[in-house]
């Protein structure tokens, strides 16, 4: 028998956007209140509305790069959403209405929103992680088997941020910010080509990705098994970069190097 989702689960709509990326729409049952997590296009965030007969109260914004927030100030003009992003990001977001820091929380609906640093992409990207809906919005910080590149903060910052998702519940699902994870597939079996649970969720991403399906979002224990910039701390993945004695964060960097390089 089917497992029957509780009448105060949140429900969560992944929306295509632009050429690879991914919104989301959190939406309260009891209460119908509707979240969106960053905004890169209005259109199919409207038309995803309307599609379920939802009104849009709230956009939860991550980072400051234009393809997660240029869809914002059009969808308050046409709804009068709230914004919620991070104070550090405050002077490259749009205006806000909640600014928010690491370590705090906010409710929404009754659900407890936490808000955890997730530097490394940027500085001052922030993910949402909502304990009872075992999800984490982490954008381009942690992504489906890859991580975001540097652009603005260090490796030692992004393996911060990893090791800080690392330790959520193994059951979180993770919906970051873009289609990337054939690519990502690519990439990481050449890290680590033995690892068989790794070569099975090649296989089935390049099977999901021809039939148009979307690999976001993904669990955390999927991405721990499999995901190379997880992994970094292992013994077995230091051994096969030549890098035994080298330090967590000095393999992490190597394998970032590698995968700009890809």
């Amino acid at each position: 028998m089917p497992e029957i989702a509780p009448e105060n689960a949140l429900e969560i709509v992944t929306v295509a956007a632009l050429s690879d990326n991914y919104d989301f729409l959190v939406h309260d049952p009891v209460s119908g209140r509707t979240a969106l997590v960053d905004a890169a296009d209005p259109a199919p965030i409207l038309d995803a509305l309307t599609e379920r007969g939802w009104t849009l109260d709230e956009i939860w914004l991550t980072h400051h790069h234009w393809d997660h927030i240029d869809g914002a100030a059009g969808l308050f003009e046409a709804t009068g959403a709230t914004i919620t992003g991070a104070a550090a990001d405050q002077h490259r977001l749009p205006p806000l209405t909640r600014v928010v820091e690491p370590g705090q929380s906010f409710d929404f609906a009754g659900h407890e929103v936490q808000i955890m640093g997730a530097d490394g992409h940027t500085l001052g990207h922030i993910a949402y992680y909502i304990p009872d809906a075992k999800a984490l919005f982490s954008a381009d910080s942690l992504m489906v088997l890859g991580c975001g590149r540097l652009f603005e903060g260090t490796p030692e910052q992004m393996w911060e941020t990893l090791s800080r998702f690392a330790t959520l519940p193994e059951d979180t699902m993770i919906y970051s910010g873009h289609e990337y994870t054939a690519s990502n597939a690519r990439f990481a079996l050449t890290i680590e080509p033995e690892n068989a649970t790794l070569r099975n969720r090649a296989k089935t991403i390049e099977e999901m990705r021809m039939k148009g399906e979307a690999t976001v979002p993904a669990p955390l224990s999927l991405e721990l098994a499999t995901n190379p910039f997880l992994r970094a701390h292992l013994a077995p993945v230091k051994k096969a970069l030549g890098m035994a004695d080298a330090s967590d964060v000095a393999v992490f960097a190597e394998i970032r190097a590698r995968k700009d390089r890809f």
